[in-house]
């Protein structure tokens, strides 16, 4: 099977197979150096971008560098990935015709304050790249920040502070 790298509408330039992909079948291979996160962080502190996908729980992560870190972000991805035995795999989890561009959930959990905004124009699109989970967990945390502002606001008026 083939891939090939050009213009995408979803961001910048995006992977592409050239060939029919059946359901389930491998497309790609996410491969690059392996990194701690912390390493990751100090070598892409001041980076606008990134193709890093963490491992397991996040520690370590893979420095793409290779045709799999064009495949972009999509809310509704024809693929996902497969992490066995420390490799990370693009799956096809439905039939993909040629030409269609690769997609897959990028379901990011970290990011400080950065949206992560989403381009990929899908009906279902949740306007951000994070996880259903992490955005569960950042509006958890914004809703307990925010109450917690009120509390303070309401007892500095009630001692007239």
């Amino acid at each position: 099977m083939g891939l090939i790298i050009r213009s995408s509408a979803i961001h910048a330039a995006g992977c592409y197979t050239t060939t029919a992909v059946r359901k389930g079948e491998r497309l790609a291979e996410y491969t690059g150096r392996r990194l701690t996160k912390d390493q990751a962080d100090t070598l892409y502190e001041d980076a606008p971008l990134t193709y890093l996908f963490g491992l397991d729980d996040g520690s370590v992560v893979i420095d793409g560098h290779c045709a799999a870190m064009f495949i972009n972000h999509s809310c509704a991805a024809n693929c996902e990935t497969i992490e066995k035995k420390g490799r990370v795999w693009v799956t096809a989890v439905r039939d993909i015709e040629a030409g269609e561009e690769i997609t897959y959930d990028y379901c990011l959990y970290d990011g400080d304050d950065d949206p992560a905004l989403c381009n990929c124009g899908a009906r279902q699109c949740r306007g951000t790249m994070y996880s259903p989970q992490e955005i569960r967990r950042r509006k958890a945390k914004a809703t307990r920040e925010h109450n917690k502002k009120l509390t303070g606001h309401a007892e500095r008026i009630s001692t007239g502070r």
